[in-house]
């Protein structure tokens, strides 16, 4: 499973990031955890508001900072 970050860097995208690590260690995901900080490749998904997640190519949120449980239930799916 890949999972990637999109944003610049900003304090929510550290926390999304965060989350997204901690979501897949406690459900023993072996996740590859990316992060896109480009703003090209970040419109190229269709972004707009950042933070935003990804998963194996298909963003499942963006503009906001999903937490640990969020991220537990898309990634267990």
């Amino acid at each position: 499973m890949k999972i990637e970050i999109l944003g610049v860097g900003c304090p929510k995208c550290k926390q999304l990031t965060t989350n997204a690590t901690q979501a897949a260690k406690e459900l023993n995901i072996n996740a590859e955890i990316g992060k896109v900080t480009d703003i090209d490749k970040i419109t190229e998904y269709g972004v707009m508001m950042t933070p935003a997640l990804a998963v194996d190519g298909t963003v499942v949120s963006a503009g906001k900072v999903l937490s640990k449980e969020e991220i537990k239930k898309i990634i267990s799916k």
